[in-house]
C-alpha cells in the first residue's frame, strides 16, 4: 500500500504529510471479485470503503421487506441508483461507520476491485489519539454526508411531485 497517493484521494484532500501517515496506518486494502456484496441493505456494519480499483454498482430495495405490491410488475425489487468507478475513489459505508446502525443500500463489485477498507473502533481510535486529524476527517465526512441528504431531498420532493401529478391524472 506504500505506493498508494493517499493526497490523492479526495476524501483526504487538505491533509498534510503527518496526518495522510497516520490515516493511512488505520487502512488496509481490500479485493473484492466481480459480483460480490461488498456492502448489503439491512445488515449492519461499522466498515467504511474507498474504491481504488474496479467499478460498484449501488442499489436500493424498492420495497420494505416482506412488502409485496400485486399491481406492480417488475423484473428485480432493487433499484440502481448508481454505477461508480474508481477515477474519484468514491467513499461507501461512512454513515454506518459513525453510527453503526443498518446498511442504507446494497454495494455489489461489477468488476474486480479493490478497496480501502477502515473500521469504526480504528477510525474513533486515531481521532481519540489526534483530535485535530480526527475533527478533519469528520467534517469532510459530515459534509460527504449533507451533501447526500440534500440530493436526496431534492429527489424526494420531485418524486412526490410526480406521484402527486400522477393522481391527480388518475382521479380527473
Amino acid at each position: 500500500m506504500s505506493a498508494l497517493n493517499f493526497a490523492s484521494i479526495p476524501v483526504f484532500h487538505g491533509l498534510d504529510e503527518a496526518e495522510l501517515g497516520k490515516v493511512q496506518e488505520i487502512f488496509r486494502e481490500e479485493t473484492r471479485p466481480e459480483g460480490n456484496v461488498v456492502i448489503s441493505e439491512g445488515q449492519s456494519g461499522d466498515e467504511m470503503f474507498i474504491l481504488l480499483r474496479g467499478r460498484v454498482q449501488i442499489s436500493k430495495a424498492m420495497l420494505m421487506a416482506g412488502m409485496s405490491v400485486p399491481l406492480l410488475n417488475m423484473a428485480s425489487p432493487r433499484k440502481v441508483l448508481a454505477t461508480l468507478d474508481d477515477s474519484g475513489h468514491p467513499v461507501f459505508g461512512e454513515v454506518a461507520l459513525i453510527d453503526s446502525d443498518q446498511r442504507s443500500a446494497t454495494v455489489t463489485a461489477i468488476s474486480n476491485c479493490t478497496f480501502l477498507v477502515t473500521s469504526r473502533g480504528q477510525f474513533f481510535s486515531l481521532a481519540e489519539r489526534e483530535p485535530a486529524l480526527g475533527v478533519k476527517l469528520l467534517l469532510t465526512l459530515g459534509r460527504r454526508m449533507a451533501a447526500t441528504i440534500r440530493h436526496s431531498n431534492l429527489e424526494v420532493v420531485k418524486l412526490t411531485t410526480a406521484l402527486a401529478l400522477s393522481l391527480r391524472k388518475s382521479i380527473c
